[in-house]
């Protein structure tokens, strides 16, 4: 018998068997919406258009906006009071006439009559503590908004404008064309708040037993809003949580504060000889020179004298920087300040540490070695770090990022002692900060709507840099550690959270103010998204090229998240929209289990199926073309001299099928397989993910198949597949080294393992 006619007749009875049987389709209602987990994301998408292609980069008539800043600022250290005088220039580099401006004033959050305490729910608590009744209901209000003084053009004329909370509008004295700039000043104060007792992200830290405050200033200035294709202006209040969308531009800032104080901040110091002693610009020589190890600029004994005698006089720093979103700046003579280089692509960029002996020993061996170490990270994950230095602060309770400066907390005890807990918090808070100067002061999505595109794509790459930490700087892990402990990024770590109550769990594609779980849905579940992403569906070598391509595609810009989703796709050929909508459009979860297994050998008697088939369409079986039979073990039909042999060896039909139509050449590389399975897989949880299934044999040896997800493209329940083996299977188990954020393991291995419970445990405990 030829082989295509042997292959016909097989497919016309074998379509019925219940071996080799095709997937059932998803059910679908008649005029019901096409509900599959593989319908393309066109519905959420918008219209790829000049500004934005399909392909997720800026279009041919991409825009944005600038915004330049001169700025003199004074920091009265005696009443904790910052005032500042700024020049900002506009240039409208959109295709729009724009008749205002608006102007971020997210001080206001702190005023007096701020609308932020109103829309918690805090009704009152069972017990407080002393501290947070009295600061409930015993005291007035922190008032630390903006006191606008005074708002004119360049000719000193008074331009109208209206505060509406933290936004300011201000009215153009004529419409501003495109390619026109407009420059305008403001005149303002505020009173610094205590970031550690009242909260905040700004602030001071006041040491009561020297009498001094240590600075770390952000947000302190109005600042322009974003203007873009997207929305125009990006006009959301600042309620406290959601973090700020900012354009580009240059600041030119001259900072006076006691001549004492020890100072850096957002770009470079242009006047550094004139605010360092003859034996700084030593050391700081020296600190350029050093890879290896920081170089001590202040030393601690420096810092403590300092801390003593208060000057009277002042000092002015002043900074320039050029294309960053934002300015902020650290100041206190408390300051231990060390620096050392580290090699970026073809350049030197210092990694800078500022912090009070409180800080020590952990900060004097640790920080700026994670500042490079991050550097390092990030650059080969995305793009070369583009500045010339980035800066780790020490501050209480703080971990805030701001473009080349950031505050991160972690203090040793009083006699210098501190644990597994607060060494690797340090650290981890140091490389996420750190890393914020990728996501999002360079690549610079908008905060304000959606948090994920900066804390979790940040959250993810931290991962990868505290793993390259613990490799390259193996004396920062502790006795028994092999890696570094990250607390984000293995998909282990979301499971609770995924599995926890629906009703308060939200998209991750929900305004981060509107979010239930703020850390997990903005931090956890995003990184470990993309962490499966990159080890797990794509590879990292697929998954890293496309991640590169999105950061160069974007730096500087302002990307949106479709602008990554189609990137990620774009670079990789990876049709990704079900993955998207799964763990970015739902609140859906991973839980795929081996639901039955059953095991068939072949033979030449027709099985109890075939002979069923057989008469109901009248057929005898004499008249059957030459079969290959599956015959279950257990079944009724099932004989017993089957087992152990190859199904040549039980079927002579198969056997004369294969020395007709192999050649001696083809015949001596066929496979003898001796066991069949059908193996079905059932998918509780609602995400769409790969199948991973870990086959062990008899021998006690294993093999791993990643089935990939489109194998629930025609059934969302369950599917099955059809496996021949030269060995017998003896368990099969899903997903073996927890990659996929699996809620439920119970169901995960054939034979079902019995997995005691707590209540058993405690009973064992209880008679032993």
């Amino acid at each position: 018998m030829n082989k295509l006619k042997y292959v016909f007749l097989s497919a016309l009875f074998l379509t019925a068997g219940v071996f080799a049987q095709e997937e059932e389709p998803v059910e679908r209602e008649q005029g019901h919406t096409n509900n599959n987990k593989f319908k393309q994301l066109y519905d959420e998408f918008s219209t790829p258009n000049m500004y934005r292609t399909a392909s997720g980069a800026p279009g041919a008539a991409y825009y944005q906006q600038q915004a330049d800043y001169k700025m003199d600022l004074v920091l009265d250290d005696v009443n904790a009071k910052l005032s500042g005088y700024e020049t900002i220039t506009y240039t409208n580099n959109s295709p729009d006439v724009l008749k205002y401006l608006w102007v971020q004033l997210d001080q206001n959050m702190r005023a007096k009559d701020s609308k932020t305490p109103l829309i918690s729910d805090d009704a009152s608590q069972p017990a407080e503590t002393p501290g947070s009744f009295a600061n409930k209901y015993l005291t007035e209000a922190f008032d630390g908004g903006f006191n606008i003084q005074e708002v004119k053009d360049t000719s000193g004329r008074a331009l109208q404008h209206m505060i509406n909370r933290t936004m300011m509008r201000v009215e153009l004295p004529t419409p501003l064309a495109t390619g026109q700039k407009f420059s305008f000043s403001i005149k303002w104060w505020y009173n610094i708040n205590d970031h550690v007792n009242g909260r905040g992200r700004s602030g001071y830290e006041y040491f009561a037993d020297s009498d001094n405050r240590n600075y770390v200033i952000a947000q302190f200035y109005p600042r322009m809003a974003v203007y873009s294709d997207v929305e125009g202006w990006q006009n959301s209040q600042f309620w406290g949580r959601d973090e700020f969308a900012l354009p580009f531009g240059n600041f030119e800032v001259n900072i006076t504060v006691p001549a004492d104080h020890i100072l850096d901040g957002t770009g470079k110091l242009t006047n550094r000889k004139e605010v360092f002693s003859k034996e700084m610009m030593k050391r700081y020589e020296k600190a350029k020179k050093s890879y290896d190890e920081p170089v001590v600029i202040v030393t601690q004994a420096e810092a403590e004298a300092a801390e003593k005698i208060k000057s009277t006089k002042t000092k002015t720093w002043k900074l320039y920087a050029e294309n960053v979103r934002d300015f902020g700046f650290a100041t206190s003579r408390k300051y231990i300040w060390d620096m050392m280089a580290v090699k970026i692509g073809n350049k030197d960029v210092m990694a800078v540490s500022l912090y009070p002996k409180e800080g020590n020993p952990l900060w004097e061996d640790w920080s700026t070695k994670a500042v490079a170490s991050t550097l390092k990270s990030y650059s080969r994950m995305t793009f070369d770090y583009p500045y010339h230095k980035a800066i780790s602060v020490h501050a209480k309770q703080q971990g805030m990022e701001y473009p080349m400066i950031c505050w991160n907390y972690g203090r040793p005890d009083a006699e210098g002692n501190y644990s597994d807990r607060t060494k690797f918090g340090m650290m981890s808070v140091i490389i996420h900060e750190v890393g914020h100067n990728f996501f999002p002061m360079i690549v610079n999505s908008d905060e304000r709507q959606w948090t994920w595109m900066d804390e979790g794509l940040n959250t993810f790459v931290q991962y990868v840099a505290e793993q390259d930490f613990g490799k390259w700087y193996p004396g920062a892990l502790s006795e028994g550690q092999t890696a570094y402990p990250s607390r984000r990024g293995p998909a282990s770590k979301i499971v609770n959270y995924m599995g926890g109550d629906q009703d308060f769990i939200a998209p991750i594609m929900t305004k981060g103010l509107n979010t239930y779980q703020f850390g997990n849905n903005a931090y956890g579940k995003p990184g470990t998204a993309l962490n499966i992403l990159r080890e797990t569906v794509m590879g990292p070598e697929l998954f890293d090229y496309a991640f590169r391509e999105y950061s160069r595609r974007w730096m500087f810009k302002h990307p949106t998240p479709e602008d990554f989703f189609r990137t990620m796709e774009d670079a990789s050929a990876f049709d990704l929209d079900w993955y998207w909508r799964g763990w970015f459009y739902t609140t859906d979860y991973v839980d795929i289990g081996v639901k039955e297994v059953k095991k068939y050998y072949v033979s030449n008697e027709p099985n109890a199926e075939i002979k069923k088939i057989a008469e109901q369409r009248g057929m005898k079986l004499s008249d059957l073309p030459p079969l290959v039979f599956f015959v279950e073990e257990g079944s009724e039909d099932f004989d017993d001299t089957l087992k152990g042999k190859s199904a040549l060896e039980n079927s002579p039909t198969l056997n004369e099928y294969v020395m007709d139509n192999f050649t001696p050449e083809e015949r001596a590389q066929i496979k003898e397989p001796k066991f069949f399975y059908k193996v079905t897989f059932e998918k509780p949880g609602g995400l769409v993910m790969p199948i991973i299934a870990e086959y062990t044999y008899a021998d006690g040896t294993s093999k791993t198949v990643t089935y990939p997800a489109q194998i629930w493209r025609l059934n969302d329940k369950e599917v099955s597949k059809a496996i021949a083996s030269e060995k017998e299977i003896v368990s099969i188990k899903v997903d073996p080294n927890l990659e996929t954020a699996d809620v439920d393991t119970s169901n995960n291995a054939w034979p079902r393992e019995v997995t005691e419970s707590k209540f058993d445990k405690f009973k064992k405990e209880v008679r032993n």
